[in-house]
């Protein structure tokens, strides 16, 4: 396994590479803002100009959303960016539940739909159908989907358990398959009642449809949204231990464009140095952890 994960973190000629001589930690943004709101207004920011430029070199923006409520402040600036032709984005589906209905408050398509595709319309949006009667053949149909296009930005958060999309630890770092089906484990479930989306952990689904972790890290840019204490934990582990499968968004440190968007309470366990460089942005700076 130590080997399969060594193999897994070296760069590949498809992915996006980082300047020669420099490592992939030295790369890693850390933005802290003053408050949840700022946070998401500098993130919204960013994907606009990614959103743009996208279009504006390639004719079409390819884009991956993720959900939770840690983004629904992200989400709500992003639809509000002005200048983005949504007719040229394309969605692709981060994660779902299997088995779960789109109209149950939990449905990441729901989530989805309300929060993107009835307010901008953009061109395609690729769900992910978690009622599908074969989940593999439903992860198979999307998953060649996604092959087919280079994406511009993966938006992505943190779980309580450090787990990236539902890639809960120990996550696999190996498969090149862009969805797999995975088992959410008892803490991812607990995050989700705690959120409020069900009433008990026995009412949360134990399997789910997830983007791969070696699918995001092909995205040119990960805009990683992670606010509040609870998550402030997982955000250290990610960021100070050991890049491995037990801490799975750890791995983003190993992506050349990637920055995690904090507020003081998410970064509240961090200490200043290492490996990763800190910007303290937005119209007040913060001064160093």
């Amino acid at each position: 396994m130590g080997e399969c994960i060594a193999n897994c973190l070296a760069p590949r000629d498809d992915e996006p590479q980082l300047d020669q001589g420099r490592s992939c930690a030295n790369k890693m943004n850390v933005s802290i803002f003053d408050s949840r709101a700022r946070l998401a207004e500098a993130a919204a920011d960013e994907a606009a100009r990614i959103i743009r430029e996208a279009i504006a070199d390639c004719g079409q923006a390819y884009l991956i959303a993720a959900t939770g409520a840690s983004q629904f402040e992200f989400l709500e600036g992003l639809v509000r960016q002005p200048n983005i032709d949504w007719g040229h984005v394309t969605f692709f589906h981060l994660d779902e539940y299997v088995g779960l209905p789109e109209g149950h408050r939990a449905s990441f398509r729901r989530y989805l739909r309300e929060r993107i595709v009835d307010r901008v319309e953009p061109g395609a949006f690729h769900f992910l159908n978690g009622e599908a009667p074969d989940p593999a053949a439903e992860s198979r149909r999307v998953g060649e989907l996604i092959s087919r296009q280079t994406i511009d930005a993966a938006f992505v958060g943190i779980g309580e358990n450090g787990h990236l999309a539902f890639n809960d630890p120990p996550a696999d770092f190996c498969t090149q398959e862009p969805y797999l089906i995975v088992k959410l484990d008892e803490a991812c479930r607990r995050q989700q009642v705690g959120e409020g989306w069900f009433e008990r952990v026995g009412d949360v689904p134990v399997q789910a449809i997830s983007m791969s972790i070696q699918q995001i890290l092909r995205a040119r840019h990960v805009l990683c949204v992670v606010p509040d204490q609870r998550k402030a934990a997982a955000v250290r582990d990610c960021l100070e231990l050991e890049v491995g499968p037990l801490h799975p968004a750890s791995i983003l440190r190993q992506h050349p464009r990637s920055t995690i968007y904090l507020d003081l309470e998410s970064a509240a366990l961090l200490k200043q140095g290492g490996s990763i460089v800190f910007e303290h942005s937005m119209r007040d700076p913060i001064s160093a952890i």
